[in-house]
């Protein structure tokens, strides 16, 4: 048992110092050079909170404007972070084990990109993955103040608040939707789905699922009852919109989410339990939520539609979509296993039509862990994977100090990990997740765990043990 814990640990990162491996890197050393420059700038004197104005500007923006305009606001926040890490004191920098598995990624796609048979297509895509890991060390950086983390929550769910409640609005008093949302042979034909400003419901309910799971967290994080029933209101609201976009594969994301942080949820108030429902308040509360899931289906009809399709194999129009582009994908696969074709969607589309079945056109592979394996072969599909093993047991060894310390930051803490496992099983079945509005989020919950980073002790062992 030592043995597989010793290994695991070495797996995960558990005990690495990255303050003793980033001391002998060049690029290491070049930031701080500008640290005098800083201490007499005084614009640069308030970069913390200017870094948080420019990436609420990013999000707070993000569902109601074009791509174009995303896209410069990356660059500004790419820019941004360039010039903070330059005027840090580097012995301030944060860098964690979850930041070396993202540059190995990087530096994976790069090799990827170089090999590409389409380089121009595959540069293109491997400078969007750029300046979305550069948000993500920014905002890795900005986020570890806990006023400053607390101030970007509140601001976000706001914004989400009013998406929502746009979405409400149409399906309320209806819209006009796309006849290839729904299979037009199905009894659903006319089902309304609604997808607020965002234009698409699979993006709308990728993009409201870390606002479900932080909602949740602001019910108890939030002081007095008026924020609490805001955090409440939001819930409801967040959760009701997410559930009327009748994505398949959110509401995948959405069960998933909600039983991660009921678990989590469970464990950390488990603090103040009795011995008894120390025991059993996880089991209770899970079997509660399935009982909660099915009755819904059962009793709500066009949940119980919306859910048999899933299951309904070739015969549903877009199960049959997928099943015929994921064969082509694999197949793709199996030509470039190593290293893929390169990222991003431009090398996609330059190669899927060499393999793709008739009539069965498609931008994306429909599946984050096929996408993964495309662009960057078995070689960066691994260390997607390991980051994402590193990212869940760093957030869970975090998670475990706070609860301790019994400081409500962890709860957080807890969304953003119940967030990454619910868009996670919403990306077997989609792409969403390489739409801009929705893989800044990514990013953003993969940056809240980092914030959270505090190196683990190397335990003490005995020379006699066995």
């Amino acid at each position: 048992m030592t043995t597989l814990n010793s290994i695991w640990q070495q797996l995960t990162l558990t005990y690495l110092s990255p303050y003793q491996w980033r001391n002998g890197s060049l690029l290491y050393r070049l930031g701080g050079c500008l640290r005098s420059w800083r201490q007499t700038s005084w614009l640069m004197q308030w970069g913390e909170p200017l870094g948080a104005i420019l990436i609420s500007l990013l999000f707070g923006l993000a569902p109601f404007v074009g791509t174009a305009l995303i896209g410069v606001l990356l660059i500004a926040c790419a820019g941004f972070w360039v010039l903070i890490t330059l005027c840090d004191d580097p012995s301030e920098t944060a860098f964690t084990p979850i930041h070396l598995l993202v540059l190995l990624y990087w530096g994976i796609a790069v090799a990827a990109t170089a090999l590409s048979p389409v380089k121009a297509a595959a540069l293109t895509g491997l400078i969007k993955l750029t300046l979305y890991l550069l948000l993500f060390f920014l905002m890795a950086r900005i986020l570890r103040s806990p006023r400053v983390r607390s101030i970007f929550i509140t601001f976000y769910l706001h914004i989400v608040l009013i998406v929502s409640i746009y979405g409400l609005r149409q399906w309320f008093f209806g819209v006009e939707a796309s006849a290839t949302w729904v299979d037009p042979t199905s009894a659903q034909a006319d089902l309304i789905r609604v997808f607020s400003f965002l234009g698409n419901p699979n993006l709308l309910a990728g993009y409201l699922l870390p606002a479900c799971a932080l909602s949740v967290a602001a019910i108890f994080v939030w002081e007095g009852w008026l924020p609490k029933a805001l955090g409440l209101t939001m819930t409801v609201v967040n959760s009701a919109c997410l559930v009327l976009t009748f994505s398949r594969g959110g509401w995948i994301g959405f069960v998933a989410l909600m039983f991660t942080l009921a678990v989590l949820l469970l464990y950390w108030l488990s603090i103040n339990f009795s011995p008894f429902w120390r025991k059993w308040a996880v089991p209770i509360g899970i079997a509660s939520l399935a009982a909660i899931l099915i009755l819904a289906v059962l009793v709500v009809p066009s949940l119980r539609l919306r859910v048999a399709s899933i299951f309904a194999g070739r015969e549903d129009s877009s199960n049959n979509f997928r099943m015929n582009v994921w064969a082509a994908v694999i197949e793709m696969i199996q030509d470039r296993p190593i290293l893929g074709i390169g990222p991003g969607n431009n090398a996609f589309n330059k190669i899927y039509p060499l393999y793709m079945r008739p009539r069965y056109s498609a931008l994306s592979a429909y599946s984050v862990i096929l996408e993964v394996a495309v662009e960057t072969g078995i070689i960066g599909l691994s260390c997607f994977l390991w980051l994402l093993v590193v990212t869940l047991q760093q957030g869970w060894l975090q998670l475990q100090r706070l609860r301790e310390l019994r400081n409500t930051q962890g709860l957080w803490l807890m969304a953003a990990i119940a967030t990454i496992v619910g868009m996670l099983a919403h990306g077997a079945v989609d792409t969403v997740w390489y739409r801009p509005q929705v893989n800044t989020l990514w990013w953003l919950m993969v940056a809240l765990v980092a914030s959270f980073y505090q190196p683990s002790r190397q335990p003490v062992v005995n020379s006699n043990q066995v």
